[in-house]
């Protein structure tokens, strides 16, 4: 919960620009037999360093606040320090005994008791394509905007394919889904945010697909960030009318009030839910399917030999394609379909039905009068 909180917060401050990750899923970094099945689901969890495999490991800062503010350049570096260790060598002292120091697990505890630390605002490998996502977005995005200062794009046409192409995708979501789904009157308010929404999720879908690159929405406490940013957004801009068919909605007996009540405050909190499973669920789904199709080469490796295991890899690798082209497709489709259901959402808390009212209390069969 602090690891999302802390996400959602720093993404209020700097859309998406920074944020801190606590507690990272655990990784164990113990060396693997070569009859060990490899778990697909802890190559996709956070971790406290950035892998370039082949090549090199960039560990990460640790910052800890219990007893105190602690920062250390890394996980062994916190370890050496002496007031930190790993939580894996306090349950299993024989193997620091042995001779193994370094980071197993990465989630560190007080070396005196084993007592867990307060809050963990470490940096973790998500936040920092997190905050990749975020400066490009800014990069690209405000050399868009000086250029549209200039006069270029305004008074005269767009320049270059990149220009073009970023003018079509945001008119397209301006008309289509901001304004569409908010109204003329109210859009511009929410358009920077519904836009950087789409395009800084567009680019972390995308991080994904690249060498050594890593999805950010593919973990929980990403989406679950942005998911009540959306809330916030939501909530903070609703009007009367809105809280008052939440607690007390027109024509529905007093009586009934007591059932519509909790269950309208209850899609309150489904709404940002669903926002942050749908796109959790996506793109952590797709990962895990690549993954799965290559290591279908090993398996048949294991099971039939290196011959077979290699033969096969002609499928499994086509198959793997494939799935990287509905992958792209479907990095742009989810980033339109979380900026189109949050400008829904603020549409909905937006909108007044006191027009409506006025016409539900017309009696039925009555025109207004007309003159001929």
């Amino acid at each position: 919960m602090v690891k999302t909180l802390r996400i959602a917060f720093l993404f209020c401050l700097l859309l998406m620009l920074g944020g801190f990750n606590a507690n990272a899923e655990v990784d164990t970094e113990t060396p693997i037999e070569p009859a060990q099945e490899v778990d697909i689901l802890s190559k996709m969890g956070d971790r406290y360093y950035i892998e370039f495999e082949g090549l090199f490991k960039f560990y990460l800062p640790r910052i800890i606040i219990s007893d105190g503010l602690h920062f250390y350049s890394s996980t062994k570096s916190a370890m050496n320090s002496g007031v930190f260790q790993d939580q894996f060598y306090f349950e299993n002292p024989q193997a620091f005994e042995a001779g193994v120091s370094g980071p197993v697990s990465y989630t560190l505890v007080h070396t005196d008791d084993g007592r867990p630390v307060m809050l963990d605002m470490s940096i973790s490998k998500h936040v920092v394509w997190f905050w990749l996502s975020g400066l490009l977005t800014l990069l690209i995005f405000g050399r868009l905007a000086n250029k549209y200062k200039s006069g270029i794009g305004r008074e005269t046409a767009p320049r270059g394919a990149g220009m073009n192409f970023a003018e079509v995708m945001i008119v397209y979501l301006r008309d289509e889904v901001v304004k569409s789904n908010i109204g003329e009157e109210k859009y511009l308010k929410f358009a920077p945010y519904l836009l950087s929404c789409f395009f800084i999720i567009l680019f972390m879908n995308l991080f994904g697909l690249m060498p050594w690159g890593q999805t950010p929405t593919a973990d929980i406490s990403v989406t679950a960030a942005l998911a009540i940013t959306t809330f916030f957004m939501v909530n903070l801009n609703g009007t009367k009318d809105y809280w008052k068919h939440v607690f007390a909605m027109p024509g529905v007996p007093k009586l009934m009030l007591i059932i519509m009540i909790p269950v309208e405050i209850l899609g309150l909190f489904t709404k940002p839910f669903a926002l942050a499973i749908r796109l959790f669920a996506n793109m952590l789904a797709g990962k895990m399917l690549i993954l799965s199709m290559l290591g279908m080469i090993f398996i048949f490796m294991g099971m039939y030999g290196t011959g077979v295991g290699l033969g096969s890899g002609i499928i499994w690798v086509s198959f793997t394609l494939f799935i990287y082209a509905l992958k792209v497709f479907a990095a742009f489709l989810q980033a339109f379909i979380f900026t189109m259901f949050s400008a829904l959402f603020i549409g909905m808390a937006l909108e007044d039905h006191s027009h409506d009212h006025h016409h539900e209390e017309e009696p039925d069969g009555l025109q207004p009068a007309t003159h001929l």
